[in-house]
């Protein structure tokens, strides 16, 4: 799944700045519905990850079963935490 694409199928579109609060909730719940009935493992890691990124994803316990698909998501989330380090100068 592209980024863009799940923006503009959540949320109407690919700029989260011209979207209103209200549209991001709206956008977030259907996303939340969605992972839980996604079945394939690479879809419902990236709802998580855009839900992760909009600070909106469920626990790594919760959301994930399989031992290797939590170990991606912390991996992902170190990748996101260092990327913002570096942006801002660090």
């Amino acid at each position: 799944m592209d980024f863009d694409d799940q923006l503009r199928r959540y949320f109407g579109s690919a700029d989260l700045a011209s979207i209103p609060p209200s549209a991001i909730e709206a956008g977030v719940e259907r996303m939340r519905v969605d992972f839980g009935l996604e079945k394939d493992r690479a879809r419902r890691f990236a709802l998580w990850a855009v839900m992760h990124l909009l600070g909106a994803a469920p626990d790594l316990d919760v959301a994930f079963k399989d031992e290797a698909d939590r170990d991606a998501a912390r991996n992902f989330m170190d990748l996101m935490v260092r990327s913002q380090g570096e942006e801002g100068g660090g």
